[in-house]
Formats: structure tokens, C-alpha cells, sequence
């Protein structure tokens, strides 16, 4: 660590000008939100303006923090204490918390017990539902593998089943129940199971979508041009979020040498993606707050409840590079088995890419993420927004093999069997988009009839 380097406060340390030994809340609430969070480090000796004052007494103030952590923190957090000395000969004293695994970690002082958290360059109060996420963690375990109330009878899966009918082409059975960790042993749902049941029992567990009038929540005397709330199984929540976006979303075209180029409002790929991400990133112990899907002149945004579950703030990280994690685990693996999303975690990177190969891209059209401790939020510009609406009909001669070709015979030599309705599912276009493709493309044919064909690249070596 270079101490010099270090102005002002970060997510990952504080700085301290001297230990406060009659004021221990001063400090100690940074050691509570850096275990509770994702660890950090104290320095003391500093200012927050960078000056190196360093310690009169360092090691007697090492033993002081040690004693106050073990008697004001509850559990007591992993830490470490060190000492660095500068070039001039002055001392600081540094205190590694680590992330713990035990939460929420509670400072105790003035006959109360706090928990803290870390928030951007501060340690903050805990909210209720924060402190709610802390103790789940603390069990090692998560809101979605949580058993309910509902039993299993009471409810109905066709949603699911239709869709992994669709997806894997192999029937649901009830067992699966258990296995996907829906229901348990004593026949409740889990609530991931209440989740993706038909008629969801959960209330937070909707979708509301806006078309608004203008840039913003009031940009003309008629505000939204359509509107509205969907509920249920977390599957049609999904499908009746995309159908709302393509009802109010327009597409352009142009002609090409042989065929016509598509140049839609938004890419199907990208804001599947993002809805996807929110209903199963979502932080459902959130009351009173739902997924919502906005759509202006000029962007749709698609916000859900809670931040990142890390706590650090996207907008301050490669979003490209950001690890996977998963706040509702049960139910981000049944997206998985569905076909919704992956495991690796490249959602974030799907979003953007889908829109890098759209005609009418550039930098200012990019997708943004935004979030703090309480939502997350994606942006995704209206790529034909202010673009000049004489676009040219003639394009060069040497025009590349449309992506979607490219991306169909990937898949065709990944799997000679696949579907066309799977091929749509996972480019996120519809079959009859695939279909047409196919219909134009003078290297693909399929061979046989029924799922005892297959299909055959004649260009393939």
C-alpha cells in the first residue's frame, strides 16, 4: 500500500488522524461495515488531506484497537494489525478487517447494538432489510432457498414446465420439484418455488412497465402512452415484459445488395438479458418495491429492487470484468436449466455486445449501469433517437455475412439436432426471424424429416 497514494477516504479504507479512545464509535463502526461488507482497512495516523501526522504510541495503540475490538464487536471480525514507518521515521497503524462470514456484525456501545455497512467512501447504519440480508448470510444461505408457508398442492407449475418442455425437449416431472430445490421434503415451497409458481403468492413480485411521453415521467399532456402490471410466475413476468417492449417499439429497415438490414429501436438480445437479470438479481426482501420497465422518446430503462449484492456501486467498476454473484441462487440455477441465462455470469457483457453490431451504434448509444445501496438500474438507448431519418438505401457490394448467419451455423455445428424455436430462444430473435434466415442462406439445408433429421453446412469441412 502506498500511503502517499491515499487521499481522502475509499470503499476499501479509512483514515483516522489519531485513535479516539473515548470515542470508539468513531472507528469502530468502519470495522463493523468492512466485515459486514467486503473488508477494508483502517489507517491510523493520517489525515483524510493525505498528511502523514503519525502516532506518538503506536504499539500501546495497537494493543488499545485490539482490546476495543474484542469488546465492542459482536462477533468479533477477523483482523489484522501492522505497523508501517515512513521514510521520515513516523509510525502508522494499520488495521486489515476481513470480510466476514459471520453477520451482521454488530458494534455494541451506549446499550445498543449496531450493524454497519459500507456504502460508497462510508460506514452507515444498517437498514432493516440490510440487516435482514445479514443474518441470511450469516446462515450461509438466501432469501430464495428460504422455505414458506405454501404448500405445494395449492399451486400450479405450467409456466415451467412449458418452458422446459420448450428449452430441453425432456418432460417436467413433480420430483423435479425437490431437485431444482422448489419444494422440500414436508411438501412447502421454497421461495423460489412460490416465485416461479403460476399465480405467485409473493405481492413484491411484479412488474410494472411505462411507456411514457417524452424524456421523462412528464413530458406531455398525456404522461404514459401505455402502461402496465403484470404478476405471477416470475416466467411470464419475463414474457409479458418483452411482449410490452416489442408492442411499443418500433423497427426500421433498409435494403441491401440482396436482401434488407433490420435496425430495431432496441436489441431483443440486450433487454432480455436485463429483464432476466433483475427478476432473478432482484433483492425480493424489499417490500413495496417491484421491477419496473420504463420506456422515454430516447432510452428504456429497466430498474429492480436492491443493489449490488457486494454493496459496491457499478458505476465505479469495468462492468465488463464485475464476477459473478448471485443474491438469489435457487432461482438464478433454474434460469440456468431454462435457458435464461448462464452460470458465468456475462450478462452485463451480453447487454452491451448485443448492441456493438447494431448499424446505427457508437459510443453515445452504448448501455449504462447505475446503481446504489438501494436499486439497480440498466440504460439502454433508443438507437434510432435523433439519427437522421434519410438513411442510405445503397450499401456497399462487399457487405459481411449478416451476424445472425454467423451465429446460426455456430450453433448448427455445436449441435446438428437443434431446433429452430431453440436457435431463436438463445439468439433471443423469434423462429420465424430464424426461419427466413435459413430460407436465404444457400449453405445450410436440413436432411431427413422430424427429429430423426438433422442439419448439414455444405461449406463445412
Amino acid at each position: 500500500m502506498n500511503i502517499k497514494d491515499l487521499i481522502g477516504e475509499a470503499t476499501e479504507y479509512d483514515k483516522k488522524r489519531a485513535l479516539e479512545e473515548k470515542k470508539p464509535k468513531s472507528w469502530c463502526k468502519s470495522v463493523s461495515a468492512f466485515a459486514n461488507t467486503f473488508g477494508g482497512a483502517l489507517i491510523f495516523g493520517i489525515s483524510n488531506e493525505g498528511m502523514v501526522i503519525g502516532l506518538e504510541d503506536p504499539e500501546g495503540d495497537a494493543e488499545k484497537i485490539s482490546e476495543v475490538i474484542k469488546t465492542r464487536l459482536d462477533p468479533i471480525p477477523e483482523f489484522k494489525l501492522r505497523f508501517h514507518k515512513t521514510e521520515d521515521g513516523k509510525v502508522l497503524v494499520i488495521l486489515d478487517v476481513y470480510k466476514g462470514d459471520e453477520t451482521p456484525y454488530y458494534y455494541s456501545g451506549d446499550g445498543v447494538l449496531e450493524a454497519y455497512v459500507r456504502v460508497g467512501n462510508e460506514s452507515v447504519k444498517a437498514t432493516a432489510t440490510e440487516l435482514k440480508r445479514l443474518v441470511l448470510r450469516g446462515k450461509n444461505t438466501s432469501y430464495d432457498s428460504q422455505n414458506s408457508t405454501y404448500k405445494v398442492e395449492d399451486y400450479a407449475f405450467s409456466k415451467l414446465k412449458e418452458r422446459y418442455k420448450k428449452w430441453t425437449g425432456n418432460s417436467f416431472d413433480d420430483k423435479d420439484l425437490i431437485s431444482f430445490g422448489l419444494v422440500n421434503e414436508q411438501g412447502e415451497l421454497t421461495n423460489a418455488g412460490a416465485l416461479l409458481a403460476d399465480e405467485s403468492p409473493i405481492r413484491c413480485s411484479r412488474l410494472f412497465c411505462t411507456r411514457w411521453n417524452g424524456l421523462n415521467k412528464s413530458g406531455g399532456a398525456v404522461d404514459a402512452l401505455d402502461d402496465a402490471e403484470y404478476s405471477g410466475s416470475v416466467i411470464s413476468l419475463i414474457e409479458n415484459g418483452e411482449a410490452f417492449i416489442k408492442r411499443n417499439c418500433k423497427m426500421k429497415w433498409r435494403k441491401t445488395a440482396n436482401s434488407r438490414e433490420e435496425m430495431p429501436e432496441y436489441v431483443e438480445r440486450s433487454y432480455h438479458e436485463a429483464l432476466v437479470n433483475a427478476l432473478a438479481h432482484r433483492d425480493y426482501l424489499v417490500n413495496g418495491s417491484e421491477v419496473h420497465i420504463d420506456i422515454y422518446d430516447d432510452r428504456m430503462e429497466i430498474y429492480s429492487p436492491g443493489g449490488m449484492p457486494d454493496g459496491s456501486m457499478i458505476q465505479d467498476r469495468d462492468p465488463l470484468t464485475v464476477p459473478s454473484t448471485r443474491r438469489n441462487p435457487v432461482l438464478a440455477d433454474v434460469f440456468n436449466r431454462l435457458g435464461y441465462m448462464e452460470r458465468k455470469g456475462s450478462g452485463f457483457g451480453k447487454i452491451i455486445s448485443g448492441y456493438e453490431f447494431q448499424i446505427n451504434y457508437n459510443e453515445s448509444k452504448k448501455p449504462s449501469f447505475r446503481s446504489d445501496r438501494y436499486q439497480f438500474t440498466v440504460v439502454m438507448p433508443n438507437l434510432n433517437y435523433d439519427v437522421p431519418q434519410d438513411v442510405p438505401q445503397d450499401v456497399p457490394q462487399d457487405v459481411p455475412q449478416d451476424k445472425l448467419d454467423v451465429q446460426i451455423v455456430d450453433l448448427i455445428r455445436k449441435d446438428r439436432k437443434i431446433s429452430t424455436e431453440k436457435m431463436a430462444i438463445v439468439l433471443g430473435v423469434s423462429s420465424k426471424t430464424i426461419k427466413r434466415h435459413i430460407k436465404e442462406m444457400d449453405n445450410v439445408c436440413y436432411v431427413g424429416r422430424g427429429f430423426s433429421g438433422h442439419w448439414e453446412i455444405t461449406d463445412d469441412e
